[in-house]
C-alpha cells in the first residue's frame, strides 16, 4: 500500500503574507453575533464545561433524540473516538478523502483497506468489500468536492457494519441535500463540524449523530471535559433558526462563488475534476507541484494533492473565496501559465 503523509493538512500550506486558498474555513473570523455570545461566556470559564444544552440544541436542529448526539472537540476528535471505541475486523476508508480517519485508525492499531474512487468516473461512490465492518466516507468529500447521493450511501449499510459519513462540509451545500443527519439509520454514524462555516477552527466544535448504543461507546472513551465551555456555547448558537438561515445564505453565496472560480479556471484551460458541490475545487494540471511553489512566490497558498491517497503530484485543491480574491488569483495563475 502506497505511503502518504496522512497528517498533512491545508494549514501547513499557509504562511505569513500569503493569500490563503489552502484552508477550507470559509470565514476569516466568526460573525459579530457569535463573537458577542462567546465573549459573554468568558465569565463562566471557572466552571467545568457542561454540554447538556448543546446536546439538546443539536438534537432539536436535526430532529433527533438527545441520546443520538455526542458533542465533540471538532469533528476530528470523533475519528479518534471511533478508532478507540470500536474494534473493527475489516476497516475501509473510501479515498480520496480527508486523511484523519485513516490516520486515527492506524494510530489505534487497526489495519485499514482503501477503496480508491476513479477520477475518470467522477469519483462516483463504488461498492466496498462485502466483509467490511467499518466504512468511512466523506459527503461532500474533501478534497474532490463530490457530493454522493444519500440513496447510494444507504446502500452501504449491512448487518454488523458501521458506516461513518463525514458531513463536515454539508452545511455549505444549499438545502443540505443528500444529508443523512436527520435520519436514525441502523449502522450509520454522521459527523458534523461547525468550524468550516463559522470560522471556528481554533475553537474546535463539532458533533456525532448515531444510534444510542454507538454514542454510548464513544462517550465512554471521550476524555472528561474535552469540549470546552466556549465550544458548547458556539454549538448552541449555531443551531438556532437564525443561524441556520444565515448558513443557508452563506452556502448559496459559496456555490455562486465556486461556479465563478470554476468558470475562470476553465477559461485558462484548467478544468476542475469531478463535479464540485463543496466550498473548494480539485484540479489536475501537469507540473502542479512546481506551480504550487510558484504560486507561493507570487503570494498564494493552495493545497497540494499528493498527500491524499488516490491523488498525485498533478492535483491541487483550491478553496472558494470572494470574487475579488478569485479574480486576483486567476490573474496571477494566468501569468504563471503563460510564462515560457
Amino acid at each position: 500500500m502506497a505511503e502518504y503523509d496522512l497528517h498533512h493538512h491545508g494549514d501547513r500550506e499557509v504562511g505569513e503574507g500569503l493569500v490563503d486558498l489552502a484552508v477550507n474555513v470559509r470565514l476569516s473570523a466568526p460573525p459579530s453575533w457569535l463573537r458577542a455570545e462567546l465573549a459573554a461566556a468568558l465569565d463562566n470559564l471557572a466552571a467545568y464545561p457542561d454540554t447538556s444544552r448543546a446536546v439538546a440544541a443539536v438534537a432539536a436542529r436535526h430532529g433527533r433524540a438527545a441520546s443520538d448526539v455526542l458533542i465533540t472537540a471538532g469533528a476530528a476528535e470523533a475519528f479518534t473516538l471511533l478508532a478507540s471505541a470500536l474494534t473493527p475486523k475489516h476497516a475501509v476508508v473510501v479515498h480520496p478523502q480527508f486523511t484523519e480517519p485513516e490516520a486515527a485508525l492506524r494510530a489505534a492499531g487497526h489495519a485499514v483497506d482503501r477503496v480508491i474512487l476513479s477520477e475518470a468516473d467522477g469519483y462516483r461512490l463504488t461498492p466496498v468489500p462485502a466483509g467490511a465492518d467499518l466504512v468511512f466516507v466523506g459527503n461532500p468529500t474533501n478534497p474532490t468536492s463530490v457530493l454522493h447521493p444519500a440513496d447510494t450511501l444507504r446502500t452501504l449499510t449491512r448487518p454488523g457494519r458501521i458506516v461513518v459519513v463525514d458531513e463536515a462540509f454539508l452545511d455549505a451545500v444549499s438545502g443540505e441535500v443528500e444529508s443523512l443527519a436527520g435520519e436514525r439509520i441502523t449502522g450509520v454514524v454522521v459527523l458534523r463540524s461547525l468550524t468550516k462555516t463559522w470560522g471556528l477552527a481554533g475553537l474546535r466544535a463539532g458533533y456525532v449523530l448515531g444510534e444510542p448504543a454507538v454514542i454510548d461507546r464513544l462517550r465512554a472513551v471521550q476524555p472528561p471535559w474535552s469540549v470546552s465551555t466556549l465550544a458548547a456555547v458556539a454549538t448552541i448558537a449555531c443551531c438556532r433558526p437564525s443561524a441556520l438561515e444565515e448558513a443557508e445564505k452563506l452556502a448559496a453565496t459559496a456555490e455562486s462563488d465556486r461556479d465563478y472560480l470554476e468558470s475562470g479556471l476553465a477559461s485558462l484551460g484548467v478544468p476542475v475534476v469531478g463535479t464540485p458541490r463543496g466550498p473548494f475545487v480539485l484540479i489536475r494540471i501537469p507540473g502542479a507541484a512546481a506551480l504550487r511553489l510558484r504560486l507561493r512566490e507570487a503570494g498564494y497558498a493552495v493545497r497540494r494533492g499528493d498527500t491524499f491517497p488516490g491523488l498525485g503530484p498533478d492535483h491541487l485543491r483550491i478553496a472558494v473565496r470572494d470574487r475579488v480574491t478569485t479574480d486576483a488569483f486567476l490573474d496571477v495563475l494566468r501569468a504563471l501559465l503563460t510564462q515560457p
